[in-house]
C-alpha cells in the first residue's frame, strides 16, 4: 500500500488517544469505518458492518417523524411509533462502502469524502399509517374554507350580473394526500410540503376565464333584452324582468333557462295570440254576421316558440320577431282570412269566390244530406290541395266493395274527405235538393262552372262553410 503521511499522522494521533485509556476505536481495522464516514447523514466511524447497520436501524426507527407542511403555516407531525415504523439498510450496502474504503487505502479527512447514501428499507403498519392519515386536519376538513370557482352573481332585480372571483382554499384532495404522505413515509423523508405536492383542490374556473367573462356580458345584456313580437299592425313585449326571471345560471358555456316557465310563457302566447279554432265573426256575400270557428287560422307553435326563445336569450339580443307558427294564415289584421276566399251558403246552396270584396265566380251546389245525417260542417277551413280525375270512394264493405265510386274531374278537399268537385251524376243544383237527396258531406258543383273555380283556387285558401 502507497504510504499516506497524512494517514499516517491521523493513525498516530489514534493510537496516542487509545493508549491514553480514551473511548475509541481503532480505525486502521479493516472490518470498521473509517474516521469521519457518514451514511445517510449518520456517523458510523469505527463501526463493524452489523454495528452501522444496527446504529442507523435504533436512530431511524426510534427519532423518525414526518412533518407534514400545510397550506399558511399550518403543520402536523406523524410520528414513527405511531405508524409501526422501522428501518434498516442492506448488509450488501454497508459492506460494499466498508470495501470501498479498504480499497482507497482507508483514507480520512478533508480532503477526503467519506459520505454515503445507500437505499434504505422502510416499513411500517399499513393500517396504522391509513388511520393517522385519515386523522389529519386537513383530510377531516377542520377549519376547512371551501375551495370554489369564480362564478357569476345570482340575478337580483335592478342589480348587474357580476364575477364572483375564486377561493383558493384549503380544500384537500385526500387520495392525494394520502399517496404523497405514503411515498414520504416509504423514502423516510422527514418533511413533505402539501401545497407543493399539489394536494390542494385548486378553482377550475378563474375570475378572469375569457368564456365567464362573455357569459356574463351576455347575462347583462338580457336585463336590457326585449323580444317585440309583431302580430300584424299590434305588437306585444316581452320585458327583460320576464327574461331574467327565466334564468337559473349558466352550465356549460351558456345560460341556462326554467323551461317550464319558458314553455308556460309560450303556450299563454299560443292561446291568446292564436286564431284556429276560435269564434270569429264572418260577414258573408249577403250582408249578414255569422259566428263561426273551425281549424282554419293563426296558430302558434308553443313547443316550437318555446325552443326559439331559449335559443334567442343565448345571444342576449333584442329582437322584434314573428312567432314560430304551426299554421298561418292570409292576414294578421281581422278579418285572418284576408281578402280571397270560397264561400259556401248552407242554407242558400250556392258558392262563391270572393276576391277583394268581390264575387268573382258563382255556382249552386248541393252539399251533405240532411236526411241521411251527411250534412257539410259549417266553419273556416282551408283548401288541402287540388286534384284532376279523381275516384271518390265511400266506406269499404266487408265483400271488399265500397259504398260508392263516383268519378270526378276536379277534385277541391278542404275538410277531410270533404271537397269541392264536380258532379255530372246531377241534372240540377241549388235549392233543396240537399235535404233528401244531398251528397255523402262534399260539395258538388255543375261540371260546366267547375273548371273556372279550379283555375283560380290555390292550397291554403280559405273555404268559408256556413
Amino acid at each position: 500500500m502507497r504510504k499516506n503521511w497524512s494517514h499516517y499522522l491521523r493513525q498516530c494521533v489514534l493510537a496516542a488517544v487509545v493508549s491514553a485509556g480514551m473511548a475509541g476505536t481503532v480505525f486502521a481495522e479493516e472490518n470498521t469505518f473509517v474516521q469521519g464516514t457518514t451514511v445517510n447523514g449518520l456517523g458510523v466511524s469505527g463501526m463493524t458492518v452489523e454495528e452501522a447497520k444496527g446504529h442507523i436501524a435504533q436512530f431511524y426507527s426510534g427519532e423518525y417523524q414526518l412533518k407534514v407542511l400545510g397550506r399558511g403555516g399550518v403543520h402536523e407531525v406523524i410520528r414513527g411509533d405511531e405508524i409501526g415504523f422501522a428501518i434498516g439498510i442492506p448488509d450488501s450496502s454497508l459492506q460494499e462502502i466498508l470495501q470501498q474504503e479498504n480499497a482507497g487505502g482507508r483514507q480520512y479527512g478533508p480532503d477526503v469524502d467519506t459520505r454515503f447514501r445507500v437505499e434504505m428499507t422502510n416499513t411500517y403498519d399499513d393500517g396504522a399509517l391509513t388511520a393517522r392519515i385519515e386523522s389529519l386536519g386537513c383530510v377531516r376538513g377542520e377549519n376547512a374554507v371551501p375551495t370554489a370557482d369564480a362564478h357569476i352573481s345570482a340575478y337580483q332585480e335592478g342589480e348587474p350580473y357580476t364575477i364572483v372571483p375564486e377561493v383558493r382554499g384549503n380544500t384537500v384532495d385526500a387520495e392525494k394526500v394520502a399517496q404523497v404522505v405514503r411515498q414520504a413515509v416509504a423514502a423516510g423523508d422527514r418533511e413533505v410540503d402539501l401545497e407543493e405536492k399539489g394536494c390542494y383542490v385548486a378553482p377550475q374556473v378563474l375570475a378572469d376565464d375569457p368564456g365567464l367573462v362573455a357569459l356574463c356580458d351576455t347575462m347583462n345584456r338580457c336585463r336590457e333584452m326585449t323580444v317585440t313580437y309583431q302580430f300584424g299592425e299590434e305588437t306585444e313585449e316581452l320585458t327583460p324582468d320576464v327574461i331574467c326571471s327565466w334564468i337559473t345560471g349558466y352550465g356549460e358555456g351558456r345560460i341556462l333557462l326554467d323551461e317550464a316557465k319558458v314553455n308556460a310563457y309560450a303556450l299563454d302566447l299560443a292561446g291568446r295570440r292564436s286564431t284556429a279554432g276560435r269564434a270569429r265573426v264572418f260577414t258573408t256575400v249577403h250582408g249578414t254576421q255569422v259566428e263561426l270557428t273551425g281549424p282554419y287560422g293563426w296558430q302558434i307553435d308553443p313547443a316550437g316558440e318555446a325552443a326559439a326563445l331559449m335559443a334567442l336569450v343565448q345571444t342576449g339580443e333584442s329582437q322584434t320577431r314573428e312567432p314560430v307558427y304551426a299554421a298561418r294564415a292570409a292576414s294578421r289584421t281581422a278579418p285572418d282570412w284576408g281578402s280571397v276566399y270560397v264561400e259556401v251558403d248552407l242554407t242558400g246552396q250556392h258558392v262563391f269566390l270572393v276576391q277583394d270584396g268581390q264575387v268573382v265566380w258563382d255556382a249552386p251546389c248541393v252539399t251533405g244530406s240532411v236526411a241521411r245525417g251527411t250534412i257539410t260542417p259549417p266553419g273556416i277551413f282551408s283548401l288541402k290541395y287540388k286534384e284532376r280525375n279523381r275516384v271518390l270512394r265511400g266506406a269499404k264493405r266487408a265483400d271488399g266493395s265500397y259504398e260508392y265510386e263516383s268519378p270526378v274531374s276536379y277534385w277541391m278537399p278542404f275538410n277531410g274527405g270533404i271537397g269541392l268537385h264536380d258532379a255530372n251524376w246531377r241534372g240540377n243544383f241549388g235549392g233543396t235538393i240537399y235535404q233528401r237527396s244531398g251528397s255523402h258531406g262534399c260539395v258538388n258543383l255543375p261540371p260546366s262552372k267547375v273548371p273556372a273555380l279550379y283555375d283560380m283556387v290555390y292550397p291554403g285558401i280559405p273555404v268559408i262553410c256556413y
